[in-house]
């Protein structure tokens, strides 16, 4: 063979290299995209939960005075100096398997503390990557005998490979609702998410439904939600809103109480970004404003805070808690108006467990 036809065999041979290295990488991104989209499915709507433990009660009183706690247990990672990458930090796991064991000690610690008769938990993890495979249901529930308890799985994810340095990996984590009144039956309701490519991070949105006896016959309807996040238009929000208000509306026309609460993932003061932050920037535009207009009739949002302060209840992850963290008011309750509310408190944990705080309500039927 001459030099030239040997040096251009050889050039011949390095162009095939490369693209044979970039038709298979190529290949293998097709089969993993396909792989997370064959394995999305969403979980049924009107899908009965499951009842677990003994409630030391057998009713709700009229008149007594109990208290509720809405925690979101941000999967047990949030420590002060935890950064997620969905929020613009660098974390995507906990930072360690007794991390994870320590802050879900704490946010049972801190409901038990507060004597809590109702708690309404969101990203209770059960197994899942980024908190190292804890069964953070099973330990919640170990701590709290004489509760009724059930869990509504909103999030059931394949394996993330994103970010590259650390795969999120894979998740499954929902909503944990404890009463220590008996439940006698719930319910897990699937919200409206996106149809996009968005849907694979929006998890599978829902709220669940506990329906709990009083002493006059009526129903104590105990709501447990985490609205959508993340950039979220305003028609899936509103979506959202319309099918948890009418599900309310309707309990409510029956006689019944009810009681929402929860992460809504919106501004739920309206004010509280002004009013907890020096600035505010277009990085934080996903904390929009509550839409209070959507509230139906017979039904008020619980902002009167006893002790008059403006404490938030999550802060934003993209950089270790401190004072310059923007922090905002997500967490709330909204009550139908045949329930007093006779004390309400955002609860300063300075985030120690939590990228979240606990909001404390204490209320009587009427």
């Amino acid at each position: 063979m001459s030099k030239g036809k040997h040096k251009k065999s050889k050039l011949r041979l390095l162009w095939k290299i490369p693209l044979a290295v970039v038709s298979s990488l190529l290949v293998l991104v097709i089969i993993y995209v396909s792989y997370v989209f064959l394995s999305y499915s969403r979980i049924e709507d009107n899908l009965a939960l499951s009842v677990e433990g003994n409630a030391s009660a057998d009713s709700v009183k009229i008149g007594k005075e109990y208290t509720a706690l809405t925690y979101n247990a941000g999967f047990g990672a949030y420590t002060p100096d935890f950064t997620f990458f969905m929020d613009g930090g660098t974390q995507s796991w906990a930072n360690s398997k007794e991390s994870v064991i320590n802050c879900i000690n704490g946010v049972s610690t801190v409901a038990k503390e507060q004597k809590a008769d109702f708690v309404l938990y969101q990203e209770v993890d059960t197994d899942s990557t980024r908190s190292y495979h804890v069964n953070e249901k099973e330990q919640i529930q170990s701590e709290f005998s004489g509760y009724n308890s059930t869990f509504a799985q909103n999030y059931h994810s394949a394996f993330l490979l994103y970010p590259l340095t650390q795969p999120h990996g894979k998740s499954n984590s929902g909503l944990l609702t404890l009463s220590n009144s008996e439940i006698t039956s719930s319910v897990r309701r699937s919200l409206p998410i996106s149809t996009g490519f968005s849907k694979i991070l929006d998890l599978d949105r829902c709220y669940s439904v506990s329906h709990i006896p009083t002493e006059n016959g009526k129903e104590l309807v105990l709501y447990n939600v985490h609205l959508s996040a993340y950039g979220s238009d305003d028609s899936i929000l509103n979506a959202q809103l319309d099918m948890l208000f009418e599900d309310m509306e309707s309990e409510y026309k029956k006689g019944n109480y009810c009681i929402c609460g929860g992460d809504f993932n919106h501004d739920f003061t309206c004010t509280s970004k002004e009013d907890l932050n020096k600035e505010v920037t277009e990085q934080h535009a996903w904390a929009t404003d509550f839409p209070d207009e959507k509230l139906p009739k017979g039904f008020k949002k619980c902002v009167n805070y006893s002790n008059k302060e403006i404490i938030p209840t999550t802060r934003n992850c993209d950089i270790p808690y401190c004072e310059d963290s923007f922090t905002v008011i997500l967490d709330g309750y909204i009550v139908s108006d045949n329930v007093k509310t006779t004390f309400l408190e955002n609860h300063d944990t300075r985030f120690i467990y939590s990228d979240h705080n606990p909001v404390i309500m204490k209320f009587k039927l009427k």
